[in-house]
């Protein structure tokens, strides 16, 4: 995808707030650290846009933080319980 459908995507899983002009920095940073990987493409409305995808260092990047949010979600669960 490209960076403004990134940002429509991100709004239909409630993302709303999200400045448009924040999206391109992370980007560019991630892209930097090898996690995503942009190319140039033709677009049939107007200029050439950047599309991004996921590196394999980004797959295993994913995988990390996957991981470590359920921990992170299991852990907050338990003490909601504990509260109740």
């Amino acid at each position: 995808m490209y960076g403004y459908k990134i940002s429509q995507e991100l709004e239909q899983y409630g993302f709303q707030g999200i400045p448009k002009g924040t999206i391109y920095p992370l980007l560019l940073n991630m892209e930097k650290k090898g996690l995503i990987t942009g190319k140039m493409r033709p677009s049939s409305d107007g200029p050439k846009r950047k599309y991004y995808r996921i590196s394999e260092k980004g797959l295993g990047e994913k995988k990390i933080f996957v991981s470590e949010w359920q921990s992170l979600a299991n852990n907050v669960d338990q003490l909601i319980k504990k509260d109740k």
